[in-house]
């Protein structure tokens, strides 16, 4: 074995490779021949789109354990620790499978050169057929056609949203993107498209290769009743669901497009009501819109792009505040940090702006003049344990302080959770 701990592994990988991202099936088709001939022994279900794929996965998660299925769940970034992105039945693999699993992909590879985000993802294949798993649910990271999680074929995919991001690999349109995120479709198998307004070069690619194309308003929907919210499709209805417990309006959106994904497969996955109801109140999703609660209360949320800042701030102004909204900020270089701005104007009292560190990072100074464009209140913070400790200084009894922009904002943050303090200070009678 090349290393014996998780973090050597993870920093060679880092440098093994010309460029951090490299779109392409190739290499990654060529070792995973090697390691396994043949199709995967389980059922793989891989979901794409812009916003809105992680709580997709954490509820297709949810309700197929719930269901007795052993199911394997692979999403990208991680939060706190690189062992998130590779679940079994809900447990995290330990650092020697993980390590293991390195070593066999490193064997298999020979002279090939691998990207991080590909070892990740041959690691999670190993090790779901190690498990011997019934299912298989894969998010993409960055697309779909080229993706690595593409190099299996899905029996069904499904696509959350198509928004502008990442348009430096994928397209300055909205069609151009589609079509990227189209790629996980499969001949003859479930393409369930959850953007209510899909770019034609979806539909038409989806028609062109005969995928079984579901979208919502057409062969599926769903519609809220108040305590409980109702979903249909072509072939079934279900009533009085309860509310998922994911936060956020846009999480019926999801919740909706899971049922879709999971009653297309009903005759290899066949799934009781009593899993639906009991996935869709146990689904868990740190990072999204996640609230902890407290007299100066704190939202956490990776929105990142102008579209899931949108949604944020609707979050934030169905979710009533009696006092100020304080916002700490960061964001990658590559990301429309104007976009985001803007779609939060209204919804931030407050800014602190903070640096991210590494060669997609993006320096507080940037943001600052960006948010001084709009006249708003700013600050700057070199690293996010400042940020969190100035925008706590600055909050009173009433406020809340929303941590956003990035896996690499609300990690750090859920690291060093800088609400303890704030637990210890107001039980101690201070403000």
């Amino acid at each position: 074995m090349r290393f014996s701990t998780l973090d050597d592994w993870l920093n060679w990988q880092e440098t093994l490779h010309p460029c951090a991202i490299d779109l392409g099936l190739e290499r990654v088709r060529a070792v995973l021949g090697r390691l396994h001939s043949g199709p995967p022994p389980f059922t793989v279900i891989t979901v794409g789109g812009t916003n809105g794929k992680g709580s997709c996965v954490a509820f297709l998660d949810a309700i197929l354990r719930a269901a007795g299925y052993r199911v394997g769940a692979y999403t990208s970034p991680h939060l706190l620790r690189y062992n998130e992105r590779i679940r079994v039945n809900g447990v995290e693999a330990d650092e020697p499978s993980l390590c293991e699993a390195f070593s066999r992909i490193d064997t298999a590879r020979g002279d090939l050169s691998l990207t991080y985000y590909e070892f990740g993802t041959l690691a999670a294949l190993e090790l779901f057929h190690q498990a011997s798993v019934d299912v298989a649910v894969l998010e993409v990271g960055l697309g779909g056609r080229l993706d690595a999680v593409n190099v299996v074929d899905a029996d069904a995919a499904l696509v959350t949203s198509i928004d502008l991001d990442h348009t430096d690999w994928l397209g300055a349109d909205r069609d151009s993107i589609s079509y990227e995120k189209a790629g996980i479709f499969r001949p003859n198998c479930p393409a369930i498209c959850a953007d209510a307004d899909p770019p034609p070069r979806l539909i038409e690619y989806a028609r062109r290769i005969g995928a079984r194309l579901l979208r919502v308003g057409q062969e599926y929907d769903f519609s809220c009743t108040g305590a409980t919210w109702r979903w249909r499709s072509d072939e079934l209805e279900l009533d009085d669901l309860p509310l998922p417990t994911l936060t956020g309006k846009q999480q019926l959106g999801n919740a909706a497009a899971a049922l879709m994904t999971l009653t297309s497969l009903w005759r290899e996955l066949p799934v009781l009501p009593t899993a639906i109801h009991f996935g869709l109140l146990n689904a868990d999703l740190p990072g999204r819109f996640q609230i902890i609660p407290g007299r100066i209360e704190w939202i956490l949320d990776v929105a990142h792009n102008p579209r899931a800042a949108a949604v944020l701030a609707q979050n934030l102004q169905i979710r009533s505040c009696p006092g100020r909204t304080l916002a700490i900020i960061g964001l990658l270089a590559d990301k429309d940090a104007r976009g985001v701005i803007a779609a939060l104007t209204q919804s931030i009292d407050t800014w602190h702006a903070v640096t991210l560190e590494g060669a997609r990072g993006r320096n507080s100074a940037d943001l600052m003049i960006l948010l001084q464009e709009i006249g708003a209140s700013v600050a700057m913070a070199t690293n996010i344990q400042d940020a969190c400790q100035a925008a706590l200084a600055a909050a009173c009894p009433g406020d809340r302080i929303v941590v956003l922009g990035s896996f690499h904002t609300v990690g750090p943050a859920l690291a060093i959770q800088p609400w303890l303090s704030n637990f210890s200070l107001l039980s101690s009678g201070g403000t």
